[in-house]
This record gives C-alpha cells, sequence and structure tokens, in this order.
C-alpha cells in the first residue's frame, strides 16, 4: 500500500472523516461472548505493559503485534511467539481487519491518531494511550470517529478507573467543601531531558529501528540519539510535554469532579536561559524545562474556576492550613482543591483525596459511596465494555475534551517566547517575534479556535509530512 493511498482511504476528510473500505462491510469478525481479539500496535516500553494488562485479563487474545523497533518490543514479541509480528501498521490493518475486534495504540503521541483512525473508522473498538492525541483538531476528530462508528472507546488513564477519582465526585457532588473557585495541579515531570534544540546531526539508525516508519506523521529529519527513547515526549513534533504526559493523569480530577469542560483562556510561564549576549526562552522545537500554566474554566456548579499547572520543579503554594505530616500530593503530583468551607487533596492518578486536617471539623457532611466501583482495572473496565456493552471509564467522548484542555496549555506555553539583551547591553531591545512574552490566549472551545491571537490557530491542528494528513 501506498502511505498517501491509505490514510486518504481511511482518515479524515473535511465532514467525511473516514472511508470503510467496501471489503470491510458486513465482514466483521464476531467473537466469542468472552474472548476480545485484539491487534496491538506500539508494544515496547509502556505499550507492553497495557499488553499485559489486556493479557491479564483472561479474556484477550492478542491476533497480532506491531512495533517499529524490534529491540524495544522484544520482551513483548517473547510472550507471544505465536502472534504475528509487524513493523508497518498498515499491514496489520490490511491482513488482520476481519480477524479483530478492537485496536490498541501505545505508540509515541504524534503516531496515536494516525494509527487508531483508519481502525475505528472500520468500527473496531479502540484503547488509546493518553494523552489521547498529539493536537486538540485530532482529539476533537477521535470522539467524533467513536460517536458515529458506535464503538467502545478507553483512553489510558488509569485513575478515571480509580476508587479516587469517585470518592472524590461523591465528595464533591455533596458539597463537602462547598463550591469550588480554584485547583492547583502539579506534577513532578519532566524526567527527561526538556528544553534542548537545534539537533541538526545525524547519527547511524539502529538495525531494529524503521525511522522513517517511526516518524511517521511528523516532518523527516535524521535519526538521534537525542529523541529516543522515551525523550522524544520532550519535542514539539512528537510529544507534548510534562503537561501532556501527566496532564491526563492529574488535571482530570479536577476536570471531572468538577464538570470543567472547555476552558475560556490559558496563559503560561517558561524557564528562561541565557544564551549568549541574550536571556531567552525559545521553545518553538522543545518544550521548556519548566513551565507554570493558568487556565480559566466556566461551570454550571461552582462559576468560574481556575486551574493552575505546575510541573519541571515548580509547585503550587502551600496552604497556610497545612498542618505537620500532610502534604499537598505525593512523590508524582497532585492537585488541591480550594473550595468555600475548606481544601481537598488529592494525589497523582486521584489518589486518597482528603480534607485537611484545620477542615475537618468545618466542613460538610461526608456522604455514603453512591458511584459503582470498577473492580477488574482499567484495561479490564475496557474489556468489559466491549464484551458486555457496560460503560467505560474514559472514552473518547470525554478523554478528547479532557486531551483539548490539556493541550490547550501547550498552546500558551508556545506563546511564551522571547529573547531580550542582557543588562548592561543596549536597552532591552525585542528580538523579532511575533508574540514576546507573556500571552494570554482566549479560546472559543465550540469554534475551536483562538479568538485574540490568530497565529496561535496553526497550532491547534498541527503540520503533517505529505502522505500522512489526517484531512
Amino acid at each position: 500500500m501506498k502511505r498517501r493511498d491509505f490514510i486518504k482511504n481511511t482518515a479524515a476528510a473535511g465532514g467525511a472523516f473516514y472511508i470503510v473500505p467496501s471489503h470491510v462491510l458486513g465482514g466483521m469478525h464476531i467473537p466469542p461472548s468472552d474472548t476480545l481479539y485484539i491487534a496491538g500496535v506500539g508494544v515496547g516500553g509502556r505499550g507492553g505493559q497495557v499488553v499485559k494488562d489486556l493479557v491479564g485479563t483472561k479474556k484477550v487474545k492478542f491476533v497480532a503485534l506491531c512495533d517499529v523497533d524490534e529491540k524495544r518490543a522484544a520482551e513483548t514479541f517473547k510472550l507471544h511467539p505465536k502472534t504475528k509480528k509487524y513493523k508497518d501498521f498498515r499491514k496489520v490493518y490490511e491482513k488482520h481487519l476481519n480477524d479483530i475486534d478492537a485496536i490498541m495504540v501505545a505508540t509515541p503521541d504524534h503516531n496515536h491518531a494516525t494509527v487508531a483512525i483508519p481502525f475505528m473508522g472500520a468500527k473496531k473498538h479502540a484503547y488509546v494511550e493518553k494523552p489521547l492525541t498529539h493536537n486538540i483538531y485530532e482529539a476533537r476528530l477521535m470522539a467524533k470517529v467513536a460517536k458515529e462508528n458506535g464503538i467502545v472507546t478507553q483512553m489510558g488513564n488509569q485513575g478515571s478507573s480509580s476508587d479516587g477519582i469517585r470518592t472524590t465526585q461523591e465528595w464533591i457532588d455533596a458539597g463537602v467543601i462547598g463550591k469550588v473557585h480554584k485547583v492547583d495541579c502539579w506534577t513532578n515531570r519532566p524526567v527527561w531531558p526538556q528544553g534542548l534544540r537545534n539537533i541538526t546531526e545525524g547519527e547511524p539508525v539502529p538495525e531494529t529501528l524503521d525511522w522513517n516508519q517511526w516518524l511517521g506523521p511528523a516532518a523527516f529529519r535524521p535519526y538521534n540519539s537525542a529523541y529516543l527513547p522515551f525523550k522524544w515526549r520532550g519535542w514539539w513534533d512528537f510529544g507534548t510535554g510534562a503537561l501532556g504526559d501527566m496532564g491526563c493523569h492529574i488535571m482530570e480530577t479536577p476536570f471531572k469532579t468538577l464538570g470543567l469542560g472547555y476552558p475560556t483562556e490559558a496563559e503560561a510561564s517558561c524557564t528562561t536561559v541565557w544564551s549568549g549576549d541574550f536571556v531567552e526562552a525559545d521553545y518553538s522545537e522543545a518544550c521548556p524545562p519548566s513551565s507554570v500554566v493558568r487556565l480559566k474554566f466556566e461551570t454550571e456548579v461552582h462559576g468560574e474556576v481556575e486551574l493552575n499547572w505546575f510541573d519541571g520543579g515548580m509547585m503550587p503554594n502551600i496552604p497556610d492550613e497545612l498542618q505537620e505530616g500532610e502534604t499537598v500530593g505525593d512523590s508524582g503530583g497532585g492537585s488541591v482543591f480550594y473550595g468555600e468551607k475548606g481544601i481537598m487533596v488529592t494525589d497523582t492518578y486521584s489518589g486518597n483525596p482528603r480534607i485537611l486536617n484545620h477542615y475537618k471539623d468545618k466542613v460538610g457532611t461526608f456522604p455514603k459511596q453512591t458511584l459503582k466501583r470498577i473492580k477488574n482495572g482499567h484495561t479490564g473496565n475496557f474489556v468489559e465494555a466491549c464484551l458486555n456493552g457496560t460503560p467505560t471509564s474514559s472514552p473518547f467522548s470525554y478523554a478528547g475534551p479532557l486531551t483539548e484542555s490539556v493541550l490547550m496549555g501547550n498552546l500558551a506555553i508556545k506563546a511564551y517566547q522571547y529573547k531580550v539583551l542582557k543588562p548592561g547591553k543596549k536597552a532591552g531591545d525585542w528580538a523579532p517575534y511575533d508574540y514576546p512574552g507573556r500571552r494570554k490566549i482566549l479560546w472559543d472551545g465550540e469554534n475551536m479556535r483562538v479568538t485574540n491571537y490568530k497565529d496561535a490557530n496553526k497550532w491547534v491542528k498541527g503540520n503533517y509530512r505529505e502522505g500522512w494528513e489526517l484531512s
């Protein structure tokens, strides 16, 4: 198959988002009621663990496994010696479409939509790792394709199936801390290099890696070990930085429990560096080492809610009411809810919700458990939904808007760029950037556009290498 023909025949194009091949109609594989047949794309690293989790449900059989790097996927391949192996996901589509019920995608962020949408258009259920997509447009598209095909979907944000998120929801709904006006979210990420740029020299491509296929829709450039493995998260062309990596885990807690929806505005402050005679923040290629992002939301119940994000060692203010032995999260991060009656804290993945001791006798009555708990884990929840029609915790109808809100913060980060002379030089000349310094982005979520800074709209959709376009 030619790459261009494959993408154009299966991916989105204006109002007609996909074209289902004629041989697929009426030919979808119908499994036994107790077995789900899956193909996995991106099965090394994090994807390898997702494969183990799915197989651990005892109701999944992998028909095909696909990864562009044989070395990275070696352990997974070894555990499934009889399963067909591929480097090119299009071969999986070509050879196994009628053999599978679902697709699992755990590639780098920039390939999520490119891989998943063709299978979703063919009515295959989809489990896709977080963040759901690489840009806002793709998130909107994935939710639309899922809805129009009536398929089961789940994003890989495991905390969404936890008891913690449900306890938090029950407390918020019962008004334990009253209306919430602010939430501070933080993470210990990045735990990979960020802030690098200007990599121009290539290195020999490892023999086990199909570099061209790994790049997928990203512009071609020479291979360099600064990108792989895992370090791709810090490069805009491939990843979404600390916010994209952990926002769908940590921001999810307030997003779901407060009913946040689309943000109305966003702004960011990022690390600056000394470079020659200049102090600058130039993150056009790579994500900054640290950032603070401020988002605002309008909600029906709580009114305006301010959500602040901190990463790279930046931390929220410690509440004055915090007592000895109390924390504002765990080692990986957390969320701090400021309500009318008190302050609530959760850990990473919505874990361990708790009210600060100072407010224990001042808050409202704690409710009884009302929300059904997930007993078989996040992947088990997906499998049961595919086989029995039970709801998933993070369907794309929800995961899409959550991802959009997370990635809205990255638009603000990209808009924060400037370059000024060091003190003692010619008085503070601004470099020829179109958007110097901190800038507030106003967002029209329904129409998916920035209203006050038109140049930022180029980041809403992103760029695709010729032949890999989604539209």
